[in-house]
């Protein structure tokens, strides 16, 4: 075997050469027989007074060969393939070196016989270089047997020299091709395997391309968001504050103090007022980030909490958000990237809740410290994740909503967020019961 070979090494070479010889050698073998049976015409041309017990010889031969193949389509033969190779390849071999002993020795045209079966193996058949040489060596000594016992011997030598040295030259020749077959076919087969390799780089690459462009498409729309948030700051902040000067100057009046109905209705105005403030006020928090050092600030996790339940509150509609945090929730990080994540889980954990169709629906999101880091938990108790969706849910583009109802960057998206903060966002679920998300997010020292 060339050195490539044995260097190859893995298990796949090694299937990939057994599967050529096994296909090549159920091929040869039919071939063998068949032109076993073929050279009937001549034993007919050259020795027709044996013509009979040739064809019996042949017919037994061709048998032999066929079963030969026949058992290299079975499983026993795929890992036996080298052997049973080698067995029908010295079958024509033994019987051409018979019908030489019983017709004219060192004379008999069959020699010949054996040198295209030999030129044939080098051409065609699978094997090692060192197996056609050993097979190159067997039939120089069978053509030596059957001429040393033929009554006429090996007569005065030199015809019998001549004929091995044709022999031996159709064993090297054959030998040569066999050894550079092999060489192609490992470098073929190598080849296939960089394919391989490079197919798989690619599927990263275009995995990696689907977050790039979920990131990208997430950006466009936090600028989107900015600059709405922008124009709202600017278009509804003036009179909304027009607004609660116009109410607070009316609750100052007398006839406020005088008529309980009015001083209710002003106040119930002005606690409107102040929630619109505080939703652009959100809005901007989440949309708008500062270049810098910005993106990396202090912040209370439990105001981000508060901010992303507010800017999801419409889905969050006749749930019960229980929130349960330490005192102190202080975080370092992206607020604005991690109140989108707390959205994200928010819709997602609504979604679950209301299909699930639960009498008592119920979110609940729990922090604890740990060392020096901030866990946060949000479970729900929807309809769960299903075990063969359960460790795709952070792939870009997966989901199993409805065509329309989203992309399936959002999961993906808050990953790559936790991520860059040195946390691991992570899921658990039991089916029909309770899905869970869990990250953690790094203390100010």
């Amino acid at each position: 075997m060339p050195a490539d070979l044995r260097s190859a090494g893995p298990l796949r070479l090694q299937d990939d050469v057994l599967d050529v010889r096994l296909r090549f050698s159920k091929i040869g073998a039919f071939i063998s027989a068949s032109l076993i049976v073929l050279g009937f015409g001549l034993d007919l041309a050259t020795y027709p007074d044996r013509v009979g017990e040739f064809f019996v010889l042949r017919l037994i031969t061709a048998t032999l060969t066929l079963l030969i193949m026949a058992a290299l389509m079975t499983q026993v033969g795929r890992h036996q393939v080298q052997w049973l190779t080698l067995a029908w390849l010295v079958l024509p071999q033994i019987m051409i070196s018979w019908m030489i002993f019983q017709t004219d020795g060192v004379s008999s045209i069959y020699f010949v016989g054996l040198q295209l079966a030999l030129f044939g193996v080098g051409l065609l058949v699978p094997i090692s270089y060192l197996e056609s040489m050993a097979f190159g060596l067997f039939t120089i000594a069978v053509y030596f047997v059957a001429c040393y016992l033929h009554p006429s011997g090996l007569g005065d030598g030199q015809e019998f020299v001549a004929h091995s040295i044709f022999t031996a030259f159709a064993a090297i020749i054959s030998t040569g091709c066999t050894y550079f077959n092999e060489l192609s076919r490992v470098k073929l087969f190598r080849l296939r395997e960089q394919v391989d390799a490079q197919n798989l780089e690619l599927v990263e690459i275009n995995r990696a391309l689907a977050e790039v462009k979920g990131q990208l498409l997430q950006r466009e729309k936090m600028a989107a968001i900015g600059t709405l948030s922008a124009g709202l700051m600017h278009e509804v902040n003036n009179p909304v504050n027009y607004s609660l000067m116009a109410i607070n100057m009316g609750l100052s009046l007398p006839a406020a103090d005088q008529d309980p109905m009015l001083k209710e209705s002003l106040i119930d105005a002005r606690e409107g007022m102040q929630r619109v403030q505080n939703i652009v006020t959100d809005l901007k928090t989440f949309a708008y980030q500062k270049p810098g050092t910005d993106s990396q600030r202090i912040f209370l996790m439990e105001k981000a909490i508060r901010s992303a339940q507010r800017l999801a509150g419409f889905e969050l509609k006749g749930i019960e958000v229980v929130v349960d945090l330490p005192p102190d929730t202080h975080v370092t990080g992206d607020e604005p990237a991690l109140i989108g994540v707390l959205i994200n889980l928010f819709s997602n954990a609504a979604k679950a809740v209301h299909a699930a169709a639960r009498s008592a629906p119920r979110i609940e999101v729990k922090a604890e410290h740990r060392n020096d880091r901030l866990w946060v938990r949000v479970r729900d108790n929807g309809q769960g994740i299903a075990p063969e969706n359960i460790d795709r849910v952070f792939e870009p583009f997966f989901t199993t909503r409805d065509v329309g109802s989203g992309l399936g960057l959002g999961l993906s998206i808050s990953y790559g967020i936790i991520q860059r903060h040195g946390g691991v966002l992570s899921v658990a679920s039991e089916f029909g019961a309770w899905t869970e998300f869990s990250f953690d997010l790094p203390r100010p020292a």
